[in-house]
């Protein structure tokens, strides 16, 4: 018999040990991918020439017309394509363009002080100067410029480009490429969007209030639509992890913002306890005192404070009851808001276990009051050694959902700004405008509360089974 059971022991843990190797192996080929990391095929000199053509003209915005200018005169030529480190081609390319940082620089001045005459006399002429007009005259200026100019760079540079579909490549420009090919032209851009003044006549005049002027000569060099961001080229199950873990920094460990959660859930258990423990003595209060009106006839005026008692909180809202007892009777004395939580918790919680200790107290057989009296018990007397023993061991699975609802339904508590986890969780969502991360997390929590509240509870009624054999 021991031999067969180490058999088969051994084998259940090889099986285990299989499904976990397989597991692995599954995981690291979902995440690295099998074969997926390289290119699918290098392109030809004239396909790579395709798709810098089109990176390039795509470039300037429609609006920037000093720049659209630059680039139409911004020849790239490939001269050859190489594989890269995974799934990226290298163009090695041959570049010509305007002088741009050479000759325009020193202009700018010039070419400000111009668009700055546009716009006074425009203003004199009772003519709206708007960012198109703006935009045209900047335009002809760096017309009049760079054209009578014979100052060109050439040189050699070389682009990477990833392949973010199967046969699909998309240029990475960052900012010094674009700036390269271009002859300094990002350059010029950070001149101009930095430049709050212009030279008028020897007088230097502030041009920071004029929004119209100063953003129609900041848009008319401007060029951001380039991808300057590495394309993604992983798997799909890897950019889902990796989003995974990009967002659960973002949620929890920048900034220590788990602590919403940690403090919230500290309070919220809090709130819990004193709520279950005022319920557990409202409600057996009640029970008593109604099954002593059953039973005996006697305690008639204070059953009937009880029943309008559980009238009351079994029949609203947790919410509206919420509501009322802070803001209409508690506020105006200065309780607290927590003190204010637990005490509607309480009194609601306790409405229901009252209900369900009456129930369980009602199913015991008549014959055991008669025993108990029998044997020179009185009323109270029997109630708690013979009567509220057996009772609980019928109410506990009842007593144990009424917790777990009060554990969940504590949750309202931040409508009165009770830190309570639920609202670590809100507060997190409003740091980090993310939506699952923080909401998943308040609900997992709260589900991990219940199974742990759940298994002590199966513990507490085998030891109640056990005491009864």
């Amino acid at each position: 018999m021991s031999l067969r059971k180490n058999k088969t022991s051994l084998r259940n843990l090889l099986i285990i040990t299989v499904v976990a190797i397989l597991a692995v192996g599954v995981f690291f080929v979902a995440y690295y991918g099998l074969g997926t990391n390289n290119v699918s095929r290098v392109l030809t000199v004239e396909e790579a020439q395709s798709v810098v053509d089109k990176s390039i003209d795509s470039i300037p915005r429609a609006s920037a017309d000093g720049a659209q200018y630059i680039f139409d005169n911004v020849n790239i030529m490939v001269n050859s394509v190489e594989k890269g480190e995974g799934k990226s081609l290298i163009f090695n390319c041959s570049y010509s363009s305007y002088d741009v940082k050479n000759v325009l620089g020193p202009k700018l001045e010039e070419v400000f002080g111009k668009v700055y005459q546009l716009y006074l006399d425009n203003k004199n002429n009772g003519i709206m100067t708007n960012s198109t007009k703006v935009n045209l005259s900047v335009k002809s200026e760096i017309v009049d410029i760079l054209s009578v100019s014979d100052a060109r760079v050439t040189g050699n540079i070389s682009i990477t480009a990833f392949e973010i579909a199967e046969g699909e490549f998309s240029l990475h420009l960052d900012r010094d490429i674009v700036n390269t090919v271009t002859g300094g032209m990002q350059d010029i851009v950070d001149t101009v969007k930095n430049t709050n003044t212009v030279k008028h006549y020897n007088e230097v005049v502030d041009i920071s209030p004029l929004t119209t002027l100063r953003n129609g000569i900041t848009s008319s060099f401007e060029i951001n639509d380039y991808y300057s961001v590495v394309p993604y080229t992983g798997t799909a199950f890897k950019k889902a992890v990796d989003a995974f873990k990009d967002d659960f920094y973002l949620n929890f460990i920048e900034d220590n913002r788990w602590q919403y959660l940690a403090k919230g859930l500290g309070t919220t258990l809090g709130l819990t306890g004193l709520s279950v423990l005022l319920g557990i003595f409202i409600g057996f209060l009640v029970a008593v005192i109604r099954c002593t009106y059953q039973t005996t006839g006697k305690l008639k005026i204070i059953d009937a404070v009880c029943r309008l008692y559980l009238t009351v909180f079994r029949g609203t809202p947790l919410m509206v009851q919420l509501l009322i007892i802070y803001f209409i009777i508690l506020l105006p004395i200065g309780v607290p808001k927590f003190v204010a939580a637990v005490l509607c918790f309480g009194f609601n919680s306790g409405a229901y276990v009252a209900e369900i200790v009456r129930g369980g107290i009602m199913s015991v057989d008549k014959g055991q009051m008669e025993a108990g009296r029998s044997l020179g018990f009185n009323y109270a007397q029997t109630m708690v050694n013979f009567i509220a023993p057996q009772a609980f061991k019928a109410v506990l699975p009842a007593l144990a959902n009424e917790f777990i609802t009060l554990l969940k339904e504590s949750s309202v508590a931040f409508y009165l700004g009770v830190s309570d986890l639920t609202q670590g969780g809100l507060v997190i969502r409003s740091r980090t405008y993310s939506n699952f991360m923080p909401l998943i997390a308040v609900a997992l929590i709260y589900l991990i509360l219940v199974l742990i509240l759940t298994y002590l509870v199966s513990l507490l009624e085998r030891r109640l089974r056990k005491s009864e054999r």
